[in-house]
């Protein structure tokens, strides 16, 4: 397995994770094709093949052909501006983009939940957020406030940071609030095809990790939750600082819905042309099996870049995709794309055979 995180980033499901001090945040351990160790730097082109051993893929499981290479390109917090859920539109309006998850807590989250009851079988999910990152641009929990206490920072909103949410809110706060948001979009008449974990907040202990997989599964809505259960793979999370227990681990190998082979995130670029071609390395460079890489496209606009400093990348994620190059590139190399939809309903078609 080559697990290929590329850039690193803020706003990320599972993955190679570790804790930046200075920031707070959840990052992408930036695994590198020519080099034995890991980095933190920004500057991440280089990546670490780690095998998958001899087993079926996750993607063979659901019956895509044996040795393909299968994506899921996943637009991560949509519903958290306008300028996201123009950009997450215009991806499905034309079908180069066929997955998103939505932020519920933001104000724009119910706009595109709504837009998207207008479509024919939506790849939409919810970004689980108990996190409020940016500066000025911040929101509150869906849950009530009094219900969730230790999600509530001093300025009302949730905390800026995972290791905030960990050490003051409790794993049943955080259920609590990961059932709100998911209650809210089915309140308004959409089931989510699947949920994922805005900057890893589910995966910061093992106490949410059960949580996430729990209502993952009491809800029968995927989680992006990845395939442990090769010791190699294992031990490469732990290596890279992720918190991998071996309670971690069991919950993981007990999960009874579909599981990703590989996970990573659209690498930055010094130029759109140095985007693009990252990407093509990331893909190369990946072994065969179930890959989900995200991204956070967002179309330009001024209030976009007051909002975050990785603007630029943002933009150009909202181009690339549309790229008759990028296009030619999936077709010359057999890549399959697929969505959460189709591959949770692939694991129910073999489940009934």
């Amino acid at each position: 397995m080559i697990f290929s995180g590329v850039k690193h980033h803020k706003t990320i499901t599972y993955a190679m994770m570790k804790i930046n001090i200075k920031t707070g945040f959840f990052r992408i351990i930036p695994v590198l094709l020519a080099a034995a160790s890991l980095s933190m730097l920004p500057s991440c082109n280089r990546q670490k093949t780690v095998s998958t051993g001899t087993g079926i893929t996750n993607a063979e499981k659901l019956g895509f052909p044996k040795d393909s290479k299968v994506l899921i390109l996943h637009c991560d917090d949509a519903g958290m501006c306008e300028e996201a859920n123009i950009a997450v539109k215009n991806y499905f309006q034309t079908g180069d983009i066929r997955s998103a998850a939505v932020m519920v807590p933001c104000d724009f989250a119910m706009d595109l939940v709504e837009w998207a009851k207008t479509l024919d079988e939506p790849d939409l999910g919810v970004h689980l957020t108990h996190t409020s990152e940016w500066k000025t641009w911040r929101w509150g929990t869906v849950a009530d406030p009094a219900q969730v206490p230790g999600l509530i920072d001093p300025d009302g909103k949730m905390w800026r940071s995972v290791p905030e949410v960990i050490i003051h809110a409790t794993a049943e706060e955080i259920e609590t609030e990961a059932r709100a948001q998911i209650d809210k979009v089915i309140a308004a008449g959409y089931r989510p095809s699947h949920i994922d974990t805005h900057m890893g907040t589910m995966y910061g202990s093992a106490d949410n990790v059960k949580a996430f997989l729990k209502i993952a599964e009491e809800y029968g809505i995927p989680a992006n939750a990845i395939d442990l259960s090769n010791e190699e793979v294992a031990d490469f999370f732990r290596k890279a600082g992720y918190p991998l227990t071996p309670e971690v681990v069991d919950i993981l190998a007990g999960y009874s819905l579909p599981k990703l082979d590989f996970f990573s995130s659209v690498p930055d670029g010094d130029s759109y042309e140095n985007k693009r071609e990252n990407f093509f390395r990331l893909v190369a460079s990946l072994k065969p099996g179930l890959t989900e890489i995200i991204f956070h496209p967002s179309v330009e606009t001024d209030n976009l870049k007051t909002i975050t400093g990785s603007w630029q990348q943002r933009v150009w994620e909202a181009q690339l995709f549309s790229d008759p190059v990028v296009k030619e590139f999936f077709a010359d190399n057999g890549i399959i794309i697929t969505n959460w939809r189709e591959v949770m309903t692939r694991h129910e078609n073999k489940k009934q055979q």
